[in-house]
């Protein structure tokens, strides 16, 4: 049987899914909850916000992710960092997977991937979880009741966590998988119930499609200031470097915590909601954010709470330090409605550097951003990824190489063009260690973070004095007021300057070392601003 509202010339059926059980279609919030609850997926919390835990997997499998190595996009993946899977391995793959949902109950979601109806794509999911699909109706965006009527979509997720693939038979690294076939516009997911791999799989699909339209994909959080979005900031960052904290500045209008496009009619947000890590989430430091953990329909995923009273406990990572929630975008007070924004003012470029050399804030000039935007150095923060355990250096090209399935120079020249079009500043801002390494040195205070950030958004920071970097030729200001200057020379925080130095050379080299597989693909004036 089926239930719920939905186009009657496109159930699943009509896409050559048969044989299931009852399957419910575009369920609102109070009905996911309810059939969760009836399916013991989780449990109900403080405020109507639903609790669960995600199984042996509290983080994303990049390792497990695969394209389909067909004829149409064979020359167009960066294979180097995506695993091939053969059109023989998915074809098999997706028989058994269909085989093993037969007679078992789905939830349908017909969702929207883009608040810009130009450039947007309609998304069918199908989860085997209740919560998944409540999870994906929060970050995904939602359309009109009225227009599930005639919804075809344009790709379909079917999330399956109870099957685990064959290794052997499906051309796959190991029971977990996620596989993106773009001929067939499908997406496979099995053998993990993490629901980031949900949202994440779009994102990889946007990353593919958009570069052709001329639109760069972004992993970023964005911004406007009030009433204003022709002033419009982006932050690329990796999970854990202050996207979601950061964006969500209470003096601003929030466009999105994620992910967005930069098109020629300016910035617009692929979702409908965000995805915030709670870990150490702090009622006063981000009141708009720790608000939504006790809303109606907020998803709380892999939190330890009280038994008795269902109250959260933010500071026990014993499941994980990757905790989080899923909420609509419309649970912050000061997001936008349309998700649009102008061309960024201000892009910024979010960096952990878990080695305690990179300044707090840095000016750079096009052809720098460019340079560390391929670099992508940043720090795995715990429980982001299986294996994690303490901050680990590493470099993801574009801020999120998980989820680029073209060559990194596509998407650097596409940042560098923008750029250079639309006269936007760059930023290099280290939210990471200051005064040392990890294990020795201390988190930079979010305060001065924010305050350097409000200083360049507001334009008062390029009237500043700079120093040039010694290490990376890049920008510094020497002073800027309500921020310890100290802080501005992480030279000066060390109790060791000779340990700096040491530590500082072993970064450089890294980032050369790192960059060697760019030089064939890139102009001189990147080339050269590599290290100044």
């Amino acid at each position: 049987m089926t239930f719920g509202r939905v186009n009657p010339q496109f159930r699943l059926e009509d896409q050559g899914i048969k044989g299931l059980g009852d399957v419910y279609y575009n369920l609102m919030e109070p009905a996911l909850i309810e059939a969760a609850l009836k399916n013991n997926e989780g449990t109900l919390g403080q405020g109507g916000a639903f609790l669960v835990t995600t199984g042996k997997f509290t983080g994303r499998s990049p390792k497990d992710k695969h394209v389909v190595k067909t004829a149409d996009v064979a020359d167009k993946i960066w294979w180097e960092n995506n695993k091939a899977m053969s059109p023989e391995g998915f074809d098999a793959l997706y028989a058994d997977m269909l085989e093993h949902m037969k007679g078992k109950d789905y939830y349908v979601q017909d969702l929207v991937g883009g608040a810009d109806p130009t450039h947007s794509i309609n998304v069918r999911m199908v989860t085997e979880l209740a919560w998944h699909n409540l999870f994906i109706r929060h970050l995904l965006r939602r359309p009109e009741r009225e227009a599930l009527d005639g919804f075809v979509s344009d790709f379909t997720v079917i999330n399956c966590p109870s099957f685990n693939a064959d290794p052997e038979r499906h051309n796959c690294r190991s029971e977990t998988v996620i596989a993106m076939n773009f001929e067939k516009k499908l997406i496979l997911i099995g053998g993990t119930q993490y629901a980031g791999e949900n949202k994440k799989s779009v994102f990889t699909l946007l990353n593919y499609l958009l570069p052709e339209k001329g639109i760069m994909p972004m992993h970023c959080s964005a911004n406007h200031a009030i009433g204003n979005p022709v002033d419009t900031a982006i932050f690329f960052g990796l999970s854990g470097t202050g996207k979601t904290t950061l964006s969500a500045d209470p003096s601003r209008t929030l466009i999105g915590d994620d992910e967005h496009g930069w098109s020629d009619r300016g910035t617009f947000n692929f979702e409908g909601g965000c995805y915030a890590k709670t870990i150490g989430l702090n009622p006063e430091a981000e009141p708009e954010i720790y608000a939504t953990t006790s809303k109606f329909g907020t998803v709380i995923e892999n939190m330890v709470y009280d038994q008795d009273t269902f109250e959260l406990d933010f500071d026990d990572a014993s499941l994980t330090q990757n905790m989080r929630c899923a909420y609509p975008l419309e649970y912050i007070s000061n997001s936008s409605e349309s998700a649009l924004g102008g061309h960024p003012k201000n892009v910024i470029l979010l960096t952990c550097d878990a080695y305690g050399v990179l300044p707090p804030i840095a000016r750079l000039t096009p052809a720098q951003a460019m340079y560390h935007f391929l670099s992508g150095f940043t720090s795995k923060t715990p429980g982001t990824e299986r294996g994690v355990v303490e901050p680990e250096p590493t470099f993801s090209t574009c801020f999120g190489a998980p989820f680029m399935p073209r060559r990194p120079e596509e998407y650097g020249n596409l940042l560098r063009e923008k750029i250079a079009k639309h006269g936007a500043t760059c930023w290099l801002v280290n939210t990471g260690w200051t005064g040392g390494a990890f294990g020795t040195g201390s988190r930079m205070p979010i305060k001065a973070t924010r305050g350097l950030l409000t200083a360049a958004l507001e334009g008062s920071l390029n009237e500043a004095e700079f120093r040039k970097d010694a290490n990376f030729g890049f920008d510094v200001p020497v002073s800027v007021p309500g921020v310890d200057t100290a802080l501005l020379d992480p030279r000066q925080t060390w109790a060791d300057q000779a340990a700096y130095d040491a530590q500082a050379a072993k970064l450089v080299g890294m980032f050369a070392d790192n960059f060697e597989q760019y030089l064939p693909h890139i102009d001189e004036d990147v080339k050269a601003a590599a290290i100044g």
